[in-house]
C-alpha cells in the first residue's frame, strides 16, 4: 500500500499549480524506494540542476552492531506535514518539481529509507532545498523509527527534532517572561479603586499605557 499525493488530472495539461508538482508517497513495509522512478518524475528539459537525498541504514551506531531500521507513522499526518515542508521549500527556492518518499517497517542495513529528488533550473536551489527538506522532515514529521542491534532495541528521537523541541521550549519560556514584564500593577495611594494598571502595547521594550 502506498499512500500518496501526486499531480490532478488537468484538461489544460499546459500549467500545474506549484504544490501540484510535488509527488509524496509514504511506502508499506516491503515497497522498496524505486529511486528511478523520483528522478525520472522531477526530470524536465527546463532542469538544470536534480538533487538527490538517499537516507541509509548504516551497520552501526555508537559502536554498537545496527540489524535494521524500523519505522512506523501517522501516515495522514506525515503526508500533510512533507507537503507543507515542500511549500516552504517552494517559498524560499525557485523550484520546479518535488518527490518525497519514506519507507514503514524494518529497512535492512544498506536499503533506502527516505529518498528526496528536487529538481530546479540552477543547482544551488535544488541543493539548498533538499537540505532543507530532509532537516525539516526529520525534525516535523510524525514518522518514528527504532533501532534494531544484535543485543537490543530502542526508539531514536533525531537530533533535529529535538533541537526543534529545544526550541520551542525556549520559546515558549522566553515569551512566557515577557508577558510577565507587560502587565504591572501598582496603587496610586486612593485604595483598591484607584488601582492602576499598566500595558505594555509594543512588546518587551515597547512603549507603554496605563489605564484606571
Amino acid at each position: 500500500m502506498v499512500s500518496t499525493l501526486k499531480p490532478k488530472d488537468t484538461c489544460e495539461g499546459e500549467k500545474m499549480a506549484a504544490e501540484d508538482r510535488d509527488l509524496i508517497e509514504i511506502l508499506e513495509e516491503h515497497n522498496p524506494v524505486d529511486m528511478a522512478k523520483y528522478i525520472n518524475y522531477v526530470s524536465a528539459p527546463q532542469a538544470g540542476a536534480i538533487a538527490t537525498f538517499s537516507g541509509t541504514t548504516r551497520d552501526t551506531f555508537e559502536g554498537k552492531t545496527v540489524l535494521e531500521l524500523q519505522y512506523e507513522a501517522y501516515v495522514p499526518m506525515a503526508v500533510r506535514c512533507i507537503k507543507s515542508a515542500c511549500q516552504s521549500a517552494r517559498s524560499s527556492w525557485n523550484l520546479m518539481s518535488i518527490a518525497v518518499a519514506h519507507c514503514l517497517g524494518p529497512v535492512p542495513v544498506g536499503e533506502t529509507s527516505v529518498f528526496i529528488a528536487v529538481s530546479s533550473v540552477h543547482r544551488d536551489d535544488a541543493l539548498d532545498a533538499c537540505k532543507f527538506l530532509i532537516d525539516e522532515i526529520k525534525a516535523s514529521v510524525p514518522i518514528w523509527k527504532k533501532e534494531v542491534y544484535t543485543n537490543g532495541e530502542v526508539w531514536k528521537e533525531n537530533k533535529e527534532f529535538l533541537e526543534r523541541k529545544s526550541e520551542l521550549e525556549k520559546g515558549a519560556r522566553d515569551e512566557n517572561r515577557c508577558c510577565r514584564k507587560r502587565l504591572e500593577s501598582k496603587t496610586n495611594g486612593h485604595g483598591c479603586c484607584g488601582a492602576k494598571v499598566k500595558i505594555d502595547d509594543g512588546g518587551c521594550n515597547g512603549e507603554s499605557t496605563e489605564a484606571e
